[in-house]
């Protein structure tokens, strides 16, 4: 069994000891140090919103959750069936203090999670979060008096809402969506973007849809997470009906995935850089991205003369790198769209919107549209060093050998040489170096990254 504390919630396999697994007391405990924060944090009454994905434990932990933050005298408003993007966008609708989502993203079925978010439905920081685990480990909890206990609400209207607020958004054309006469396959894992996709899609004017596993009972059909050895029937069905495209989503609804029509994948990491050419094209603007993600989207922002800007992985940074730059679009090379006039949080569902208003509007067919971007292809590698070598001391010998190169040291040390890039960074928990490296073709990204673990070999 695996429980993982962190700063951004709490994950962990249903079942086993306490402190082993996501037990009902870790639930329940981790709920807790969660509600005292907020009333730490706020004066008065707080409310929560909750929603959770399709998981088989989610209805068990939603209750657990909802009872220990009335136990609390916290207000709960539970959504029910939900997706990450759509929780996020209720916290400030409801002025509610905070945000659960129970997810464990693209994990398999065993797992599940709290994800934590602050009164602006966003995800709350790294010191903040810090302060929870403390909470939690000292199990300081002050419990409300049978009067002042907390009051559960549900509310299921919060599928039409995100919609119509997508709908609502200037760059969001449902007229030349629905002129273009889409045809599209879903696969949603069987979780709840079996429902909120078709719908969202629906609203877009999109008549004819197939839905592949869109049937949200949790029982994922196979791995979760949308990479491409994962999307083989959403391929085979998109070649044998003729449609025009393939969408795919995680569990949680947070990352988006494209297949074009003849069943190549668009892959992950375009997702972003074609919602970007749509924003930045009609709204021009600086973009982010985290330091992981293609430089794709560097050069397309550049082709229109904006700003390109890399935060340090994880969405709370991309966030926070995007509002000190003002970007117009950001988000991560994983499917995961962050388009703040909406709110600042990945969401499938807008950029579903923004990318068929792209592709209705240029004409063109889905594997069209992913030739005409910058062709990179990354590749993904780690080397073990024995725990008693000094990683820092490595990153930086190898910042200073590539001082004449353009280096980022935000997060950990990225290296950019012509248009190729590697990227390092070190494990937290054990003597890795990760390292992540794009070029024009694999061949080529795997033999920078070669190259890098060689050197790296020499110097540690």
């Amino acid at each position: 069994m695996t429980l993982i504390k962190s700063i951004s919630g709490i994950r962990g396999t249903i079942g086993g000891k306490v402190n082993d697994g996501l037990t009902p007391i870790d639930a329940v405990k981790f709920a807790s140090a969660y509600g005292s924060w907020l009333k730490n944090q706020h004066e008065g009454t707080i409310k929560v919103v909750i929603g959770r994905d399709a998981r088989l434990s989610g209805e068990m932990i939603s209750n657990l959750v909802s009872s220990a933050l009335i136990g609390l005298g916290i207000d709960v408003v539970d959504l029910g069936l939900s997706t990450t993007p759509t929780v996020e966008v209720a916290v400030p609708l409801e002025k509610a203090q905070g945000g659960i989502i129970l997810t464990a993203s693209h994990n398999p079925k065993q797992w599940n999670a709290l994800k934590l978010l602050n009164h602006k439905g966003e995800f709350i920081s790294g010191d903040d979060g810090k302060k929870v685990l403390e909470i939690a480990e000292n199990e300081a909890f002050d419990f409300a008096e049978v009067d002042e206990l907390g009051k559960l609400t549900t509310n299921d209207t919060y599928l039409e809402k995100h919609i119509e607020a997508i709908l609502a958004l200037p760059l969001v054309n449902k007229q030349a969506i629905e002129q273009a006469n889409f045809s599209v396959v879903v696969d949603a894992v069987n979780s709840t973007g079996g429902i909120f996709v078709p719908a969202m899609l629906r609203a877009l004017g999109v008549k004819e849809i197939t839905e592949l596993y869109c049937d949200p009972t949790g029982h994922f059909p196979h791995n979760p997470e949308p990479l491409p050895e994962h999307l083989t029937d959403l391929s085979d069905k998109i070649k044998t009906t003729g449609a025009d495209l393939g969408i795919t989503v995680d569990p949680d609804v947070d990352r988006l995935a494209l297949v074009c029509e003849d069943g190549s994948m668009f892959g992950e990491e375009y997702t972003l850089v074609a919602v970007a050419d749509y924003v930045v094209s009609k709204t021009p603007g600086a973009t982010v991205s985290n330091l992981s993600s293609t430089r794709a989207l560097r050069d397309v922002t550049e082709g229109y003369g904006q700003k390109y800007f890399a935060s340090a992985v994880g969405e709370v940074n991309v966030v926070t790198k995007m509002k000190s730059e003002n970007a117009v679009i950001g988000g991560e090379g994983n499917g995961g769209v962050i388009y703040p006039e909406l709110h600042y949080g990945r969401d499938s569902l807008v950029g579903i919107a923004l990318f068929l208003s792209l592709l209705a509007e240029r004409k063109v067919k889905v594997s069209e549209l992913r030739d005409s971007y910058p062709a990179y292809t990354i590749s993904k590698n780690k080397i073990q060093l024995t725990p008693e070598i000094d990683v820092d001391a490595v990153l930086s010998k190898m910042a200073a050998k590539y001082a004449n190169e353009e280096v980022d040291t935000t997060d950990g040390v990225k290296i950019y040489i012509d248009k190729e890039w590697v990227h390092l960074r070190k494990s937290n928990t054990e003597p890795i170096i990760r390292i992540y490296s794009e070029s024009k073709s694999a061949a080529s990204a795997d033999a920078l990254a070669e190259r890098i673990m060689n050197e790296i070999r020499e110097l540690a």
